[in-house]
């Protein structure tokens, strides 16, 4: 935009305070999120984002020193929604074994707890990124882990719990990672069987019918 009558400097200085209250540090990242599921981290670049957003590259200084900690808050972002809601749903109140891991399941089926298809991205980022791969690693240890303390909790024995918690957690990995076509219905009602490999016991009606419920899913 150009203002009538003032220096040019000016200008610029006026687009950059426009483009202040306009931006945030959310807006960059939340474009970042999105330019990497569409693109990869090839496509998570300054100008090509700051033209989605509308804004200049300019703003983009504002709120990030560079292009490395604009990733940096994106991996950041990864780990608090995926792995820290993962690691909550591992320790959410349950009666039972069978209830804890479908509190674990809800992660399967709720993007506002764990978004798949970002997981799928920093996959595909971590095949380019020794660093990346690394946190990857981490972050996959932690969630084992706290499969692991969820099967401790209920009394099943240190090396069962570890088997059981791998299982369980390679299973989910396999799904985000293959993206099966897959009719939710079919889906749903695999849930018993699941629930039955990964613990060995079987769920009661009503600890499937509270997670069916959660889910909108009508049990029958």
């Amino acid at each position: 935009m150009v203002y009538i009558g003032i220096t040019d400097r000016e200008n610029d200085e006026m687009d950059e305070t426009l483009d202040v209250v306009r931006g945030s540090a959310d807006m960059w990242i939340d474009v970042a999120y999105e330019g990497l599921l569409e693109g990869g981290v090839d496509a998570v670049r300054i100008l090509p984002l700051a033209k989605k957003l509308n804004l200049s590259r300019t703003s983009f200084y504002w709120f990030f020193k560079d292009r490395e900690e604009l990733l940096s808050a994106l991996l950041g972002r990864w780990k608090e929604k995926n792995t820290g809601n993962w690691i909550e749903r591992t320790e959410a109140y349950a009666d039972s074994v069978c209830e804890a891991m479908l509190n674990v399941f809800d992660c399967w089926f709720d993007d506002t707890i764990f978004d798949s298809r970002f997981e799928a991205a920093m996959r595909s980022w971590a095949q380019q990124s020794p660093e990346i791969a690394e946190q990857m690693a981490r972050d996959d240890a932690l969630r084992i882990a706290a499969l692991t303390a969820l099967f401790a909790r209920f009394g099943y024995e240190p090396r069962v719990a570890d088997v059981r918690a791998r299982v369980a957690y390679y299973t989910q990995a396999g799904y985000v990672s293959t993206k099966p076509e897959e009719d939710l219905a079919v889906r749903m009602s695999r849930i018993p069987e699941y629930v039955e490999v990964f613990t060995g016991v079987r769920p009661k009606k009503h600890e499937l019918q509270r997670f069916y419920s959660r889910r909108n899913f009508e049990f029958e």
